[in-house]
């Protein structure tokens, strides 16, 4: 079998790789700037047998509309993985149109420091959490980090950040 691997480029983590956060790395096909045409990337892999797509969320949605009629018309399956939601709880684009679009949906289940079910992405800067601020940072940079929270602890941060903010003078 014959994988295509994409990486939106707006993913500075790792370069050209996918890097996971246990540290395992992998190169990718194909480094997909966000104006870009899928089919026209896809067309230098003809014999592609499945496309694997990571950080999805940062795909535009007319770039997800390209995925889903290539994968139709040529029967290749595409397996994109990403977040549904940014920081603060709000949809990225190209995620609202994969989850409009996905014949399935598989989520992988993440736990929260307090040990429930995380739902929601928390993002810090020298480890303090923040709720305002652009829908992409990426990790790594600037010192931004990122936690997986479950409902409760998020809005705890949360209330906590907005208790400060009003003390603030």
């Amino acid at each position: 079998m014959c994988p295509v691997i994409i990486k939106p480029a707006i993913d500075t983590k790792g370069a050209s790789q996918i890097v996971s956060r246990l540290g395992v790395s992998r190169p990718v096909d194909i480094l997909l700037g966000n104006d870009e045409s899928v089919a026209k990337a896809l067309a230098k892999h003809p014999d592609s047998h499945c496309i694997l797509i990571d950080e999805a969320q940062f795909l535009a949605p007319t770039q997800v509309d390209e995925l889903f009629w290539y994968a139709t018309r040529r029967d290749v399956p595409v397996l994109a993985y990403g977040l549904r939601t940014d920081f603060q709880t709000k949809g990225f684009p190209g995620a609202t149109r994969l989850l409009e679009l996905a014949h399935e949906l598989q989520e992988l289940k993440t736990i929260c420091r307090c040990g429930r079910k995380a739902l929601l992405n928390g993002r810090k800067r020298a480890n303090t959490f923040l709720f305002e601020g652009s829908q992409v940072a990426i990790e790594g940079e600037e010192d931004i980090t990122y936690e997986s929270l479950c409902a409760s602890c998020y809005d705890s941060f949360r209330a906590g950040a907005i208790t400060e903010l009003r003390q603030t003078p």
